[in-house]
């Protein structure tokens, strides 16, 4: 059973007020919920231990909700927060250093999108992933770029074209 809105809302509102059946059925329609967020977005081996943070979140923030607001925009932000906060465990734990600084909101969507590139770079040859980090993410000419890789010019501009044109079909695909 998936649970609207209203259900999850009236659910809410009787567990803040003592019922501990309808806190129950709210954990487990949650739990549902957080599960399909969660699967389009981390690898499998990471959706239970995630929605479990999750739920101990709403837990801890089950007095804050307004019930004169939407349950699944509140539901929704603690969770996106989670799944950030994991983003920066697994980036933190791709760096060689230890980073003692805490990342700034600001730079979530860097975060998530270096993460993907990283992800997606594993499926291009290494001189097309070095050709395209070095133009089309670090700024380089074509000619400074061929200088660090050691490559020609049109060897580079080629290592471009095919790696974006591999990138984009593998988008497309997804």
């Amino acid at each position: 059973m998936i649970a609207d809105e209203a259900t999850l809302a009236r659910l809410m509102a009787m567990a803040q007020n003592g019922d501990r059946q309808a806190y129950a059925a709210l954990l487990a329609a949650c739990s549902q919920w957080l599960m399909r967020f969660y699967r389009r977005r981390v690898a499998p081996h990471s959706c239970d231990d995630l929605v479990q943070e999750t739920l101990m979140s709403l837990h801890q923030k089950l007095a804050s909700y307004d019930p004169e607001r939407p349950f699944l925009p509140w539901l929704a932000a603690i969770a996106r927060y989670r799944w950030v906060d994991h983003l920066r465990k697994l980036y933190r734990a791709d760096e060689t250093g230890f980073d003692s600084e805490p990342i700034a909101a600001s730079e979530e969507p860097a975060i998530a999108a270096r993460i993907s590139l990283a992800q997606l770079f594993q499926y291009l040859s290494p001189a097309q992933a070095r050709a395209i980090e070095l133009v089309k993410i670090e700024g380089l000419s074509v000619a400074q770029a061929a200088v660090a890789c050691g490559q020609s010019e049109s060897l580079v501009k080629v290592n471009i074209h095919r790696g974006l044109k591999k990138l984009a079909a593998l988008i497309e695909k997804d």
